[in-house]
């Protein structure tokens, strides 16, 4: 926190003069916040994305967020606006956060191996559930060594955006939690690692409904890749996905 026993209020303004804004920080942010609306995810101002960047001061870092009414479409890096991760307060910047960044923020108190946070409301998820999916299936190989972790469900009563109490009973255990009627929130220990796990979610939910309704015409039944598969992939994700590092690591 900040060394003393104050307890602050989310989006109180409380300028810190060693919290700077960093340009390669906020060229990335707008750069992906901008793929992910030009692959058509991204409806409104709903959703958000969040970078956390450490810092001396912050034991859990700052981290980097669009303010309220304005679309990760729209976004520009004067936009932007840093906050700490314990409070919400705003450290840099002037307008408030939206509701999901207390969610985005715990996420991050709570797993200090994820540095970026995306949420948004895929209108193919949403329909996918509505239609009475309860799981999203794989049936690639690049899901299982990306994910790395096996999704979470959460039943459509339940908006951990408000509440976030439920976070910590689940959130060590998956990179993706599916929140039914509601959007998905992906997780990743860099912006462009979050992207990615994005893009091949939202992949394989596109898979899933061909592959139900090319099964439905021809009366065929789907090829799921299986949980054993599966298992394998997360355990041996960094090895495929990220070689040189994996090797640069050992």
């Amino acid at each position: 926190m900040d060394g003393s026993n104050r307890t602050f209020q989310v989006n109180e303004l409380t300028p810190d003069p060693s919290v700077v804004f960093d340009p390669r920080v906020a060229k990335s942010y707008v750069t992906y916040a901008h793929r992910l609306a030009a692959r058509g995810l991204v409806n409104s101002s709903v959703g958000g994305m969040v970078i956390r960047v450490a810092h001396p001061d912050h034991p859990d870092g700052v981290c980097y967020a669009k303010p309220q009414g304005i679309s990760l479409e729209e976004v520009e890096e004067e936009d932007l606006v840093i906050t700490d991760i314990p409070w919400g307060r705003i450290l840099q910047g002037e307008r408030a956060t939206t509701v999901g960044h207390q969610m985005n923020r715990e996420i991050l108190r709570l797993r200090p191996d994820v540095n970026c946070v995306i949420h948004l409301h895929h209108d193919e998820m949403i329909a996918f559930m509505a239609a009475g999916y309860e799981t999203i299936r794989s049936f690639s190989l690049t899901y299982g060594y990306l994910m790395q972790k096996p999704a979470h469900y959460l039943p459509a009563h339940l908006n951990v955006e408000e509440d976030v109490g439920p976070i910590k009973t689940f959130i060590q255990d998956t990179n993706c939690i599916i929140m039914k009627r509601h959007g998905f929130t992906v997780l990743g220990r860099s912006v462009s690692e979050a992207y990615h796990r994005t893009c091949v979610l939202v992949s394989e939910i596109k898979r899933n409904i061909i592959v139900e309704q090319l099964c439905a015409a021809n009366g065929k039944t789907p090829e799921y890749i299986s949980e054993e598969e599966l298992a394998y992939m997360a355990t041996h994700g960094d090895a495929v996905m990220y070689p040189k590092l994996v090797k640069k690591a050992g």
